[in-house]
């Protein structure tokens, strides 16, 4: 990733708002407004808009009154139909990654993946960053580029639902030790445990996510 001096201004203002927006400054259902974003930013309104409208496409934002954006919310009911198509999409890229010749290639890269996300448990985001980046190479290790990019497109409001949730909450589905089994059962090759234990820890996310403790 190029250094914030040589990025343009449009992704600089990219950056500057998905960080707000991913760090919890802008919440759920909050509306942003083109003139004040402008002005904080000391960027023209025109460079703030075409930001909001990629962010649109990343899923982060959604339109709001009179056509206003706002920071993307999901319903209870939103994010349980929400992470059981995770839930599907991920159990058909572990059938494809055991159905191929590649498997003890691919288990080496899921074992990589799991330490990055044993290893980040400080900062939340580094560790949303671990878990987003194992589910994502799970898919890309599939093979399966239109199953890839149909998961890709969830990303954006998987985020906004995990950094809108309490710390604990949203921490607790992401830990190393809630992924291993997957990656254990995909060793084996054990397709049906595998996707099994993906459903429970998707049920589970799913569970916490929603409360309000």
């Amino acid at each position: 990733m190029r250094s914030l001096d040589r990025l343009t201004l449009r992704e600089r203002a990219l950056v500057a708002l998905r960080e707000a927006i991913l760090t919890g400054r802008y919440g759920p259902g909050d509306h942003l407004g083109e003139v004040e974003i402008a002005s904080q930013l000391s960027i023209s309104r025109g460079t703030v808009r075409e930001a909001l409208r990629h962010l649109q496409q990343e899923g982060l934002v959604t339109p709001g009154v009179r056509g206003m954006l706002r920071v993307r919310s999901l319903s209870p009911n939103e994010i349980d139909e929400l992470f059981r198509v995770r839930c599907a999409l991920e159990g058909q890229a572990v059938a494809e990654i055991v159905e191929s010749d590649r498997l003890a290639q691919v288990v080496g890269e899921l074992h990589s993946a799991l330490d990055k996300l044993e290893a980040a448990t400080g900062d939340l985001s580094e560790q949303l960053e671990a878990d987003l980046a194992f589910h994502a190479q799970l898919c890309e290790l599939s093979g399966n580029s239109i199953l890839l990019d149909t998961w890709r497109h969830l990303e954006g409001p998987i985020r906004v639902v995990v950094m809108s949730a309490s710390t604990e909450n949203r921490r607790f589905p992401m830990s190393a030790d809630h992924h291993r089994p997957i990656v254990e059962a995909v060793e084996r090759g054990d397709a049906d445990t595998a996707v099994r234990v993906l459903r429970e820890h998707m049920q589970a996310a799913v569970t916490l996510l929603n409360s309000k403790s």
